[in-house]
């Protein structure tokens, strides 16, 4: 079957792509590797979201996929293993099939960075983790470790508080770079005599050691180089992510790797959008991307009119 439209990716931006092109009456195929959502699924509380005050990310994602999903788009559970955006029919080889459509949507997400310390990979599901709502419940009343100074520290480190008898918040920098409401959460919880967060601010993890799973961590002082060892029974690292662009050919990205758009979308391959946080842009939260999805669908419309005549 040749769809009208493919997207690669489950996310916000996705799934609201797949809305807007179902509701215009486009056939929808996404490709997702593995469950929808994205990073809204891994999130334990949205905040920010336009008309819902407080919502968990599971329930968001939810709603989403259930949304795109009653208006008649397909969904199809896989890793892409080849694109093919050259020819006038795009095309995506899974392990689940090659699928072909008259355009296509990258919406492929961006994955979390690595301190790429020895032994990193080596104690990944064994207390190294870099989701911290996904695996934090594993490691109630124990003591944790969380690298950054971003939203995503921010909110972990506020996460873990309630689970964790002890959460050091390790940041490389003299101040945090989150939002200001979040540092100021952080400061309330800090206030707190029963607080189990201890803030290590300019310093950084330079060793994780273990046998069979982590057992301690190095941290070094940036400014002194001053090292003390902790025993943890977690690290969760949370210092940004990285665009999913590897596997794709001749689509031009920045030198970061994100792809780059027009404000229509388009990239630089006739019929072949990008939309979310793998694209080049200032901001990447949910509204931004639900944004970007809507307005890659209605340019594919646009698009499949001119070269496909419906």
């Amino acid at each position: 079957m040749l769809y009208d439209v493919l997207i690669i990716g489950g996310g916000p931006a996705a799934l609201t792509a797949a809305i807007y092109s179902r509701r215009a009456g486009k056939s929808v195929l996404v490709v997702e590797r593995m469950v929808p959502g994205g990073q809204v699924a891994l999130t334990s509380t949205v905040e920010n979201y336009p008309g819902i005050k407080k919502i968990d990310g599971v329930t968001l994602a939810t709603n989403m996929f259930d949304h795109a999903s009653s208006l008649g788009a397909e969904f199809v559970f896989s890793d892409v293993l080849e694109f093919n955006l050259k020819d006038k029919v795009k095309s995506v080889r899974t392990h689940e099939g090659t699928f072909e459509g008259k355009t296509i949507i990258l919406c492929l997400g961006a994955s979390a960075k690595q301190l790429n310390l020895e032994n990193e990979k080596k104690f990944v599901g064994r207390g190294v983790s870099y989701c911290a709502t996904c695996d934090g419940a594993l490691y109630k009343d124990g003591t944790v470790a969380i690298v950054g100074g971003g939203n995503t520290s921010l909110e972990d480190s506020l996460y873990l508080a309630g689970l964790a008898k002890k959460v050091y918040l390790i940041h490389r920098r003299d101040q945090f770079k989150g939002d200001q409401i979040l540092v100021n959460q952080l400061k309330a919880e800090l206030n707190k005599q029963s607080s189990p967060i201890e803030v290590l601010l300019n310093s950084h993890v330079i060793k994780i050691d273990g046998q069979d799973k982590i057992e301690t961590i190095t941290v070094e002082n940036c400014a002194s180089k001053e090292t003390k060892t902790l025993k943890v029974d977690a690290l969760f690292i949370a210092i940004g992510r990285k665009p999913d662009t590897e596997l794709l050919d001749g689509v031009e990205l920045d030198k970061n790797g994100y792809i780059i758009t027009n404000e229509k979308m388009e990239t630089n391959i006739p019929g072949v959008y990008a939309a979310g946080d793998v694209r080049q842009k200032q901001l990447r939260q949910i509204v931004t991307a639900c944004s970007d999805g809507a307005i890659a669908s209605i340019n594919t419309n646009e698009y499949i009119l001119k070269n496909f005549g419906s």
